[in-house]
């Protein structure tokens, strides 16, 4: 599939959350994995601020971007938490610099752990108004090119509509408390994969792509279906996967 034809199927998918049955979780989910291929990019990362202001991770395209992102904003740094609080991208940011390294310490650290040399962040922002952050990670040191980043922001900017779609802003921070909601199940949903990786014994990405996949496949919203998997009322037998052997003690 041309690259051409994989942007076809992302505004598509754009289209089809203009629906009443939203599951914002999931369109991130598939966005971030876009993004990923359509920019040739290692990881990205897609961020939400809730009503406290405060940058929570949505999505990202594996675990290693999750904890990466989690980690950074523990710290209140890195490129993301400035992207956000600026409104303004920051790209082809060298994480080996020694000026980057000295800016945020911890953050450069856990990123070189992870394999990460560089990255770039957009905001995701409608009217000047900055929602959150669109982040991509990459493995080699080449920067994007300007077409590329062109691509990213307009992938953010549908990714802030998509979000805000669905929502009437009767007031100036209307939108940030309709998020909570959205926040909260992500929070459900980190302890399904956790509940359903320790059960099968895989790893909490191969875990996660069952659950999504059977969720889809049944027309379940992913929020709802993993409460009931972490208050134990869902039979999670229902859902096909590969279990491994138990590692031995």
């Amino acid at each position: 599939m041309t690259r051409e034809q994989r942007m076809t199927e992302v505004f598509v998918e754009v289209a089809d959350s203009l629906i009443d049955d939203f599951d914002l979780i999931d369109f991130l989910q598939q966005l971030s994995v876009r993004c990923m291929e359509l920019l040739d990019v290692a990881a990205v990362g897609v961020l939400l601020a809730d009503q406290h202001d405060i940058l929570q991770t949505m999505a990202a395209s594996d675990e290693h971007t999750r904890l990466l992102e989690l980690f950074a904003l523990q710290h209140d740094q890195g490129p993301c938490v400035d992207c956000y609080k600026s409104g303004a991208a920051r790209t082809n940011i060298n994480l080996t610099d020694p000026k980057v390294t000295a800016a945020w310490p911890a953050f450069a650290a856990r990123a070189a752990e992870t394999g990460f040399v560089a990255t770039n962040t957009l905001p995701l922002r409608l009217r000047g108004r900055v929602i959150g952050v669109l982040a991509l990670f990459q493995s080699d040191p080449d920067p994007l090119r300007d077409q590329d980043i062109t691509l990213a922001q307009a992938l953010a900017d549908v990714a802030t509509i998509a979000i805000l779609q669905q929502r009437t802003l009767a007031h100036s921070e209307l939108e940030r408390g309709q998020l909570q909601y959205a926040l909260t199940s992500r929070i459900v949903l980190e302890q399904a994969k956790g509940i359903l990786a320790e059960r099968w014994h895989v790893s909490v990405d191969e875990a996660f792509a069952a659950f999504r996949s059977y969720a889809r496949a049944h027309h379940h919203q992913l929020g709802q279906l993993a409460r009931e998997i972490a208050n134990g009322t869902f039979d999670t037998t229902q859902i096909p996967h590969q279990a491994t052997a138990p590692p031995r003690p």
